[in-house]
């Protein structure tokens, strides 16, 4: 079967969202399939209000544009009521434990969250105290909900997924792991192109490779050739993460992976560029790039919404 061929049923097993690692191939079609009937109703201007009633606690103990303005736009959408929470504003910035705040949280009618944070483990403690859906709006490890978009974006542009390559320049940490995991599960080929000493959890590789699907290979290299070489979407991503101060060594290992017109060139002819943003032009991509005709980094960046609300509908419904 391929994502074309698959019918969606609506539902989903997993009760979280905290990395791909845990959802099957056919979890994520669903999500798609489910992403791609919701953009089609918004387009339409067909009202969708599945979750009419339903309230969504965004937390964010790092700054977003693009995280926070599809997940309020999102959950409002489809009928519910965003609640935005900074940690400097409450007391989970203040020490209050997170088994604490969820179990408060719950008691006040609260059916979801959606936490941007750093640690992988206090999601994880989250969902391990909580009864309600727990989803991952970025930590240092994984950035599921981005890839789902990206995976949306590959597919609006080619009409399918399997087979194709992705090609990722920069270091291997949350995107490239969410890009290893996501894409092999719906059978494209991923390659991760890093310095050595910059390239992605070893453990994360082989459990993106235990789960491809229609044979996908997982590739991780430093050589740039090798990488670009038959790449249908051409990604990256800051080299210095929020937070993280300019280092001159990694920076000099980091700028010959800069995505710029000369690499494209090397790609194939229709090939895309992809970027998450907020990025940093002329440092991991060019501004020539960047507002080149191969760009959908702004339908990539508007499908965080649709897949967002697919993920939203599938983890909140009744």
């Amino acid at each position: 079967m391929t994502f074309n061929e698959y019918k969606p049923s609506g539902r989903i097993k997993n009760k979280h969202m905290l990395t791909l690692m845990d959802y099957s191939t056919e979890e994520i079609w669903e999500i798609l399939k489910c992403a791609i009937d919701l953009k089609k109703k918004q387009y339409a201007k067909e009202p969708h209000p599945y979750l009419i009633r339903k309230t969504l606690a965004m937390i964010f103990a790092k700054s977003s544009t693009r995280t926070r303005i599809s997940f309020e736009q999102g959950i409002r959408q489809l009928g519910g009521v965003p609640i935005f929470l900074s940690t400097a504003d409450i007391q989970l910035g203040r020490g209050e434990p997170i088994r604490d705040t969820v179990r408060v949280l719950e008691r006040m009618n609260i059916d979801g969250i959606m936490i941007r944070t750093f640690k992988q483990s206090d999601l994880e403690e989250l969902a391990r105290w909580g009864h309600i859906p727990v989803i991952n709006g970025l930590t240092d490890d994984f950035h599921p909900c981005q890839v789902l978009a990206d995976l949306l974006t590959v597919y609006e542009k080619f009409g399918r997924l399997e087979g194709l390559k992705l090609t990722f320049f920069g270091e291997g940490f949350n995107m490239a792991n969410s890009l290893m995991l996501g894409c092999a599960k719906v059978g494209m080929n991923v390659c991760i192109c890093a310095p050595k000493g910059f390239q992605p959890d070893p453990k994360i590789v082989e459990a993106a490779r235990r789960g491809a699907f229609a044979e996908a290979q997982v590739t991780v290299t430093d050589d740039i050739d090798e990488a670009i070489a038959g790449a249908d979407a051409v990604y990256t991503d800051v080299f210095f993460s929020m937070g993280q101060e300019k280092d001159p060594v990694k920076e000099a290992a980091m700028m010959p992976m800069q995505v710029n017109a000369a690499m494209m060139k090397k790609a194939n002819p229709d090939a895309i560029f992809l970027h998450c943003l907020p990025a940093h032009r002329g440092e991991e991509v060019t501004d020539e790039v960047m507002e080149g005709p191969q760009s959908w980094i702004f339908q990539e960046a508007e499908n965080r919404l649709h897949a967002q609300k697919a993920v939203m509908y599938l983890l909140m419904k009744d």
